[in-house]
């Protein structure tokens, strides 16, 4: 899946001979530090964004390998006029004491970059430096999106992201980084400390990735999508519902409160399973009932049991 995550303001950064070094990995020329204007950029962090979605550390650290030598445009659009700058090393940063919304350290992806001094650059350099352009947005594909209350991959499971499960926020913990498409300056960021713009896609056989919402068929396919896993929630809350009234009506000592929780856990078939025997374990026990009433109640004649 692809996914956008946004950073933190830019910040200028001295330009070294190290840093001269890493840059003419990339430059066709031997550029000096008259050339080139450097700054720093906070990528993205493990915390928790405003999508309830958040990196882990280990998936942060890949994204740093990935990330050099890739290019930085504005709002994700992948065209070469739009190229500004090319990032040229990066390295994990963290804050002492402070901890994150999932509990653990905070910590962040920081990345340098470069552009060279030209009069098209003359702006974005004025602008950068006047803090207007500072917010980052990466644009990057995950192997995974796990829960963070069952483990499971997210939105194949019953938790919503944003509610509390006891004292446990759900959240999406996005893992294993395959591939860093690009970064951009946004407008609008999404995550509380840099600005997260984030879609979710798939590659091509080209190697590229076409955003979700970019295109209108993509954005069909998304909305139908989200309609079927909607219904599929519906269908089996639902189903446990049936299960746990079956279960009570048919043994009146059961514990309706631990029985739904239990039930909350089980999957279709282990639902239709029970459903199938407390309907049994029902039908029997009405018999009864309707028998020591004085009623005899013949076989096949079910119109005595419909509820």
């Amino acid at each position: 899946m692809g996914v956008r995550k946004d950073a933190g303001a830019a910040e200028q950064w001295v330009v070294g001979e190290d840093d001269m070094s890493c840059i003419n990995r990339f430059a066709k020329k031997i550029l000096t530090a008259d050339e080139v204007y450097t700054f720093a950029v906070r990528l993205c962090d493990n915390e928790v964004d405003r999508d309830f979605e958040r990196f882990d550390e280990p998936a942060l650290s890949t994204l740093g390998d990935l990330f050099v030598g890739k290019s930085g445009v504005f709002d994700h659009q992948w065209s070469a006029l739009g190229q500004t700058a090319r990032i040229y090393r990066t390295e994990m940063a963290r804050e002492a004491g402070r901890v994150t919304a999932a509990g653990d350290g905070y910590c962040y992806l920081k990345a340098w970059a470069y552009l060279l001094k030209t009069e098209k650059s003359a702006d974005l350099i004025g602008e950068s430096e006047g803090g207007i352009k500072k917010e980052v947005s990466v644009g990057c594909a995950v192997g995974r999106s796990v829960c963070s209350i069952c483990g499971e991959e997210s939105g194949t499971c019953q938790h919503q992201k944003g509610q509390t499960y006891g004292s446990q926020l759900c959240y999406a913990e996005l893992r294993e980084p395959t591939d860093a498409y690009e970064w951009s300056f946004v407008a609008v960021p999404a995550q509380r400390e840099a600005g997260v713009l984030k879609r979710f896609g798939q590659k091509t056989d080209t190697g590229l990735a076409q955003y979700v919402g970019q295109k209108k068929e993509f954005r069909e396919a998304w909305d139908t999508l989200q309609k079927q896993a909607e219904m599929g929630r519906s269908y089996l809350a639902g189903l446990r519902r049936e299960v746990v009234r079956l279960a009570l009506v048919s043994d009146e000592d059961l514990d309706g409160t631990v029985f739904q929780g239990i039930a909350d856990k089980l999957e279709e078939s282990e639902l239709l399973e029970l459903k199938k025997a407390y309907e049994a374990r029902t039908e029997k026990r009405l018999s009864i009932q309707l028998r020591r009433a004085g009623r005899e109640v013949k076989d096949g004649d079910g119109e005595v049991f419909r509820v």
